[in-house]
């Protein structure tokens, strides 16, 4: 019976078929031949896919895989682009600014794993499949861009920034040499030079990395290099006591730092603050001649401009003073104020920056260059950074280029990929200019205003202190706490109110509004203005929906609390009393169970 193969057709499927065994790993046909065209009968075993590609040519097989042709589907996967794209844009980009869509649509971990179907299977899912989970992905996650979201320290969208992000996504660059990355390093090395004079510097160096904290983490290695270069070949053996200093608000990223480099958390001299969070000059004095007397080596004093939670501002210029006196580097960390840096109304909270020897600016916070874009800048241009972090890689910082070498800049980081973070701070700096991105520091800080004024009007709202910066930070104090005498009962109940607001605008969808308590006070809310969509409206929004959120909290009737040391609960409220002490243990301990109703 006539299959329609030919006698060389029959052989080379049989040694196909031979070579899928899992059994057999060699055989004595060469590894490298050519299949002829098979034709397509009922009785084919072959892969659809296979005897597609065996149809347009000869098939060149190595180690049981054809090697001819692409085994990807271009226009099906342009399909999926271009629809995907389009949900995108009607779902996530013209919704932003919409104030009637949910901040987030809340739901339990457990649910949420099988509304997504997160499993991972051996065959693939259909295109209508992937195109819906596009769409669960974009329901189920919070919109950071809505004007609602007042979360983090980042929020809102911005075009430019975004279609940024689209073009680099499509190139997939990695940023360390300028054969593979022409002009994002072009791109980094502009913005990092405008960034530089902003700070006031007349000339610098600097790199982009994923995240503030790894800016910090840089700085502190490379004020450690600076002390002692020795290190980088010699490691820790054989140094004296490195020691640091940084105020007690600074980001906790310091002391991971200190941690991750074998500096150790415990040579990380924490700096007093005073009521405003802003590190108080006089005592880091203290601390610095307290460490030398112990026989330490001081080497990096952290300063912070915009602290997480309070929005402090250290006194840059006195403490740049007390490092020129001690020879210490002066590392600021601006991630969240360095763009007041654009704002000519604004720029004196960073008043004496232009001293310091490294900043942090992440410009994804304030001037919204979307996650991450983060910079770390140094006066030094000498080529310490380069230094500080080079390993001269053979294979791809080759000194005899046919191009200036000099633009290969990926050896000043720890990292070999990178992504280009500063053309997203680029494209929208191009669009809005220098004058646009000042008006949204001024407008977002003039927001701010706005609502302390607000608060300050309104009953049972109460500021925990002045800002200064867009970090408004205060409570709510419900009817039914209102006439309590202060004291530990007041401030116990109190802590729970936040918690109890913060649950219901989530699983209503309403807005989102960060809390926690800080330096012995209790829960209270931190709001942030950054979004460009955000309006007065949202304000008054804001205040009205914790007002609705709060209004039927009554008496405290039963909280559960477990103590941060024994384990053992206490119980608080109408039904039982605690002492003062044990008050203050619960609130720093972990809520275990409670009841909606105050």
């Amino acid at each position: 019976m006539n299959s329609g193969y030919t006698s060389e057709s029959r052989t080379s499927v049989l040694a196909w078929s031979l070579h899928s065994l899992s059994d057999i790993h060699h055989w004595v046909l060469s590894p490298h031949f050519i299949l002829p065209t098979l034709p397509l009968g009922k009785g084919n075993s072959v892969g659809v896919c296979k005897q597609e590609m065996l149809q347009k040519k000869n098939a060149v097989l190595v180690d049981g895989v054809v090697l001819n042709g692409p085994i990807m589907d271009s226009k099906a996967g342009e399909k999926f682009v271009e629809e995907a794209c389009k949900i995108i844009m009607e779902e996530v980009v013209q919704k932003a600014d919409d104030v009637t869509e949910k901040v987030c649509e809340w739901q339990a971990p457990e649910k949420l794993k099988q509304i997504l179907d997160l499993e991972m299977r051996d065959t693939g899912e259909c295109h209508e499949k992937m195109l819906q989970l596009c769409r669960d992905v974009i329901k189920y996650s919070v919109k950071t861009n809505h004007p609602r979201f007042f979360n983090q320290l980042y929020a809102g969208i911005d075009h430019y920034s975004l279609v940024a992000r689209f073009i680099t996504e499509a190139l997939n660059p990695s940023v360390y040499t300028y054969e593979v990355s022409p002009v994002f390093l072009l791109v980094e090395e502009a913005v990092i030079k405008k960034m530089i004079e902003f700070i006031g510097w007349e000339e610098g160096d600097g790199i982009f990395n994923p995240g503030g904290s790894v800016s910090n983490m840089y700085a502190m290695n490379l004020a450690r290099y600076k002390f002692c270069p020795e290190i980088k070949e010699k490691g820790l053996s054989g140094l004296p006591r490195l020691v640091l200093f940084a105020s007690e608000e600074c980001h906790y990223s310091m002391k991971k730092a200190a941690s991750f480099l074998g500096i150790g958390t415990e040579n990380v001299y924490f700096i007093k603050t005073d009521e405003r969070g802003k590190m108080i000059p006089e005592e880091l004095e203290k601390q610095v001649q307290r460490a030398r007397k112990e026989g330490s080596a001081p080497f990096l004093v952290c300063a912070t401009a915009g602290t997480t939670v309070l929005g402090a501002f250290d006194p840059l210029d006195k403490i740049a003073d007390i490092c020129e006196k001690h020879g210490l580097w002066l590392h600021v960390d601006a991630s969240w104020g360095g763009s007041a840096l654009i704002s000519r109304k604004h720029r004196r909270l960073l008043h004496g920056i232009q001293r310091a020897d490294s900043v942090a600016w992440n410009p994804h916070k304030m001037l919204l260059a979307g996650i991450q874009c983060c910079a770390l800048l140094v006066k030094d241009n000498s080529g310490l950074l380069k230094k500080c972090y080079s390993a001269e890689a053979a294979y791809l910082f080759q000194q005899d280029k046919f191009y200036d070498v000099s633009y290969d800049t990926g050896d000043k980081s720890i990292q070999c990929s990178r992504r280009p973070d500063a053309f997203k701070f680029w494209l929208m700096w191009k669009a809005l200019g220098t004058t646009g991105l000042e008006e949204r520091v001024n407008r977002a800080l003039a927001l701010a205003r706005y609502l302390v004024e607000e608060i300050r009007k309104r009953e049972g709202f109460q500021l925990l202190l002045e800002p200064e910066y867009a970090n408004v930070c205060f409570w709510y104090i419900p009817p039914s706490l209102r006439k309590m005498e202060d004291g530990p009962e007041f401030w116990q109940k109190l802590h729970q109110v936040a918690p109890v607001i913060k649950e219901r605008m989530m699983k209503k969808g309403s807005m989102m509004l960060g809390y926690q308590p800080h330096r012995g006070k209790v829960n209270f809310f931190r709001q942030v203005v950054i979004s460009p969509q955000v309006s007065r409206e949202d304000m008054d929004f804001l205040l009205d929906e914790i007002e609705l959120l709060a209004k039927d909290l009554l008496t405290l009737r039963t909280l559960q609390v477990e103590h941060p040391s024994t384990g053992k609960y206490l119980l608080m409220g109408a039904e039982g009393q605690a002492s003062a002490s044990s008050t203050i243990a619960a609130i720093l301990g972990s809520v275990s169970s409670r009841k909606e109703h105050f």
